[in-house]
C-alpha cells in the first residue's frame, strides 16, 4: 500500500509515503539522486512488521519544487516535522546513502528523538587520501550523478531501459515493477523531453558539505546498525563503505554500534534488491527490537 501525506516544513510541503500495510512507523530516508520509491522492496519485506515514512527530499521526487536551503540542517529539519506531525515522540530511523548520512546528523543533534537507527551503506566518511585535491575528488565522486540529470528521454520506457542496463541494475534481482516505480517517480517534462526531476543545486549543495558528513555518527549516543556492500555505485569492486573504516567506527563505542556485510549486493541493490532488501528489513526489526527505553511510537495519522 502506498499512500502520500504533506507534510508543512519552511517553504511549503514535503511529500512523505506512506509504505507497507502496517506495524510500527519507521522513518526511511533515501540517497542523494533517489526518490522515496527506492524504498518499495524494503516495505515489502517487512511483511506488515512496520510501515514506512519515506519522504522525498528537498530537491527530489514529489518534494522537488521545495526551495533552499539543502544540505544536512534543511533535512534534520524537515525530518523533524515527520516526526512531529506523525506524533512520533521516539522513532526508528532508517537511511539509505545520503540519507544515512541525514540519519546520522538527526540522531547526533536529537537523541532524545531516536530509538535506534539503521544506516545502509552511509554514514561514515574517511579522511581525504593524501595529495588528491578536494575539487577534483569531488568532481569525479558527482560525474555520474550529474551526468544523468542533463539527460532527457523520449518516453519513460526509454528512461526505464537506462535504468535496465545501469550496471548496478543488469541482471541484478530488482523486481521490474520497483525499477518502473522508481523511475516513474523520478521524471518530470513531456513526452520528448523527459528528464530527472532531481534538482541540480540540491545535489552540488549536499555534495558541499561531503567532508563534513561523516563527523555525526562518530558522535552517535543512539544504539545504531550499519550494513554495507561490498560492491559500489556501479556494481565495481570498490565499495561505498570499506570495511576498516566500517569496523573502526563500531569499535569505538562496541556495545551501541553493530557493522554487517551484506553480501552479494551493491550500493543500489543492498535496498532496492530482494536479498539486500530482506537485509535492510531485518535491522529494521532488530532496531524496533532495541531494549533503549519507551519506542513513543503512535501511528501515524
Amino acid at each position: 500500500m502506498t499512500e502520500r501525506l504533506d507534510i508543512p516544513v519552511a517553504g511549503g510541503t514535503l511529500a512523505v509515503f506512506r509504505l507497507g500495510g502496517g506495524g510500527d512507523p519507521v522513518l526511511a530516508v533515501h540517497g542523494i539522486t533517489g526518490n522515496s520509491h527506492a524504498w518499495l522492496a524494503v516495505a515489502r519485506s517487512l511483511e506488515g512488521r512496520a510501515v514506512l515514512l519515506a519522504p522525498d527530499l528537498r530537491g527530489r521526487g514529489a518534494s522537488s519544487r521545495l526551495p533552499p536551503p539543502y544540505g544536512m540542517a534543511a533535512y534534520t529539519s524537515d525530518m523533524l516535522a515527520v516526526l512531529d506531525h506523525c506524533d512520533i515522540e521516539r522513532g526508528i530511523l532508517v537511511g539509505h546513502s545520503l540519507g544515512a548520512y541525514a540519519v546520522a546528523r538527526f540522531a547526533a543533534d536529537h537523541p532524545e528523538r531516536v530509538r535506534a537507527a539503521v544506516m545502509v551503506d552511509g554514514g561514515l566518511a574517511g579522511p581525504l587520501p593524501d595529495g588528491i585535491d578536494p575539487e577534483q575528488f569531488l568532481a569525479a565522486f558527482l560525474g555520474p550523478a550529474l551526468a544523468r540529470l542533463e539527460l532527457t528521454f523520449p518516453t519513460p520506457q526509454a528512461y526505464h531501459e537506462w535504468w535496465r542496463a545501469h550496471p548496478a541494475f543488469a541482471g541484478a534481482d530488482v523486481a521490474p515493477d520497483d525499477l518502473v516505480a522508481y523511475a516513474n517517480h523520478d521524471l518530470v517534462g513531456d513526452v520528448g523531453e523527459l528528464r530527472s526531476g532531481v534538482a541540480k543545486e540540491a545535489v552540488r549543495a549536499d555534495a558541499g558539505e561531503l567532508f563534513e558528513l561523516g563527523k555525526p555518527a562518530q558522535r552517535l549516543s543512539v544504539p545504531v546498525e550499519l550494513l554495507r556492500a561490498p560492491r559500489g555505485l556501479q556494481n565495481d569492486p570498490t565499495p561505498m563503505i570499506p570495511a576498516e573504516l566500517a569496523d573502526a567506527w563500531a569499535g569505538a563505542a562496541p556495545h551501541d554500534r553493530r557493522v554487517r556485510e551484506v553480501p552479494d549486493v551493491n550500493h543500489y541493490t543492498l535496498v532496492m534488491g530482494a536479498a539486500g532488501a530482506g537485509a535492510v528489513a531485518q535491522a529494521i526489526v532488530r532496531a524496533m527490537q532495541s531494549p533503549a527505553g519507551d519506542p513513543g511510537l503512535r501511528s501515524p495519522r
